[in-house]
């Protein structure tokens, strides 16, 4: 099986993306600082604060990710509702960052960027719908068909009517024949 490899590699590179993060953040305002530099008249000591405070909390973000990720491995368990929201947002944050970068940084940040994606869409596709199979004792699980229906969409598909009424059955022994009256 796939999904617990791919849960692992993905905590680890988001963990890695997650210190890489806040380093990054870390020498942007140090470099904000030293310079001075500031943006139409901004304060160059928010700037710094504001420089450290995204990168915190982008790699506390990122951190979370990855503790999702090594859990759901460590577990062999799809991850909860929120724990999946908080994947799908970080996918949705590495595919926006990825078009960022290609324009920004080239070919090689957007291919990180895309196999991050393709890791946190990857446990989140493996370990798929994280509910518990039920049954009732009549076969059906509580809220859809019986094992084995075929379904189109959420509703089961039911047998068409038939489109003639069956024949009826003939009343007259075989081998006799009727007699039709002259009209």
């Amino acid at each position: 099986m796939v999904r617990r490899p791919a849960a692992v590699v993905a905590a680890a590179v988001l963990l890695v993306e997650a210190v890489g993060f806040v380093v990054v953040n870390g020498i942007l305002a140090a470099f904000v600082d030293g310079q001075s530099m500031s943006l139409d008249g901004l304060d160059p000591d928010a700037m710094v604060v504001g420089t450290w405070v995204l990168g915190v909390v982008t790699g506390l973000f990122l951190a979370g990710c990855g503790t999702v990720c090594l859990l759901a491995a460590v577990r062999d368990r799809a991850p909860g509702r929120a724990a999946r929201i908080l994947l799908i947002s970080a996918a949705v944050l590495h595919g926006v960052l990825g078009a960022v970068t290609v324009g920004l940084l080239g070919w090689a940040a957007f291919t990180f960027m895309m196999v991050v994606l393709g890791l946190i869409v990857l446990v989140l596709v493996s370990y798929g719908d994280h509910r518990p199979e039920v049954s009732t004792p009549n076969g059906r699980r509580p809220n859809g068909p019986a094992p084995g229906t075929r379904t189109s969409g959420t509703r089961p598909v039911e047998p068409a009517p038939p489109a003639f009424p069956p024949k009826p059955p003939p009343t007259e022994p075989p081998g006799t024949t009727t007699r039709v009256a002259p009209a």
